[in-house]
């Protein structure tokens, strides 16, 4: 097992509510782009709701928010899932359903691989990329750092 993975932390400000049919398209896939995640070389894991209920230290960033955090075994493997798999045609579709916001809305960093990150902790690094930019603490695919020695 490697010492370390990459987490990444995504969120998009949704143009309606989850349950309206602007999104409808779009929430009629996520159980089949979360499912090619899930299958995807290199996918460790991902939250769900279960998981970690308090959503708080996120909620500073909007309404209609959606949230996505997991965890790669490395840049390159959430790469290919991102761009070189059927996310892609996902992707492509953003601007009917999300507002752009106006500035990071996706963060990278290295976690050690016995623990899995929190949204507070990623709010955080989203936080500092923001306001100081990418570093090995807080990234993004642009500017990737590799992980700790």
């Amino acid at each position: 097992m490697p010492d370390y993975y990459l987490a990444q932390l995504n969120i998009a400000q949704a143009r309606a509510p989850m349950d309206s049919p602007e999104l409808a398209d779009f929430v009629a896939n996520i159980e089949r782009i979360n499912t090619l995640a899930e299958r995807s070389d290199g996918f460790i894991w991902r939250m769900v709701d279960e998981e970690e209920q308090d959503t708080s230290a996120l909620n500073h960033f909007g309404q209609n928010l959606l949230i996505n955090l997991s965890l790669w075994r490395d840049v390159a493997a959430l790469r290919a899932f991102v761009y070189d798999s059927e996310h892609i045609s996902i992707m492509r579709r953003r601007k009917e359903w999300f507002i752009a916001l106006p500035e990071a809305a996706m963060v990278l960093w290295w976690v050690p691989s016995d623990r899995r990150p929190s949204l507070t902790e990623a709010a955080a690094k989203l936080s500092l990329l923001r306001a100081e930019g990418p570093k090995p603490q807080a990234f993004s695919f642009r500017n990737a750092f590799p992980p700790p020695e």
